[in-house]
């Protein structure tokens, strides 16, 4: 059997060859250990505020979140029936302005609190009908604006509901504008025959030939649809 057997001197020229190379490695980490601590320091800071802005981010959404459907449950109450005699275990409001007045402030402070939040921007919309409801109307003119120039999801019925209100106080060009806004470009909330149909709907007085043009464009895309369905209807009616 032959055993070979390192040689001192090469292996104590191995040790100095590896004490050459390391030497100016801890050379340069002691003359910079002060800032190599500091850069660490600075590491760990940064991920210990990431992960704590995180944990303040996700509770604030979950607050947001059960704040606006505590709001939505208010919103949401029946209201009292005509001749029809209430039912002591359920909650109803005798008027839609009763329900709003309940409903409108907790909407309002999701939406002032939670601004960032998908809850508070939708909050924006809902607080816009309530204060309708009660007849604010700029009020809600403010609320629905701040919805429809927002990223939130009722973004294009906030567009519809603020034409509405433009109608109802005798803004029509305004309004018009709003519709063909939302015809422009059309969303699964507010698809393009809707559009179409109010804007059809505000040029009865005014421009009775374009609304009755619009009309026959609804009812001829679709004619299973509902919207088509009501422009038949009124063009029958202006036979």
């Amino acid at each position: 059997m032959n055993i070979q057997v390192q040689h001192p001197a090469k292996r104590s020229s191995f040790v100095q060859a590896g004490g050459a190379t390391a030497g100016p490695a801890l050379s340069w980490f002691d003359a910079n250990r002060a800032q190599i601590i500091r850069l660490s320091v600075i590491a760990v800071a940064v991920i210990l505020v990431a992960v704590a802005a995180g944990i303040y981010l996700s509770n604030q959404s979950a607050k947001a979140d059960n704040a606006f459907s505590d709001a939505m449950d208010v919103y949401d109450t029946p209201l009292t029936q005509p001749g029809q005699p209430a039912d002591p275990n359920q909650k109803t409001y005798a008027t839609a302005a009763d329900r709003a007045k309940v409903a409108y402030p907790l909407f309002a402070q999701v939406a002032s609190s939670y601004g960032l939040f998908e809850a508070g921007k939708n909050a924006e919309y809902f607080a816009g009908l309530t204060s309708e409801d009660l007849g604010q109307t700029a009020q809600a003119e403010a609320d629905l604006k701040k919805a429809a120039d927002g990223s939130s999801a009722l973004g294009s019925l906030a567009k519809l509901a603020l034409a509405s209100l433009y109608r109802q106080t005798n803004r029509q060009q305004q309004a018009i504008d709003m519709y063909q806004q939302l015809i422009a470009k059309p969303t699964l909330t507010v698809p393009l025959s809707t559009a179409r149909l109010e804007l059809a709907e505000t040029y009865e007085t005014t421009r009775p030939e374009e609304a009755r043009r619009l009309y026959a464009l609804i009812k001829d895309e679709d004619k299973t649809s509902a919207a088509a369905q009501i422009a038949a209807q009124k063009l029958d009616g202006k036979k």
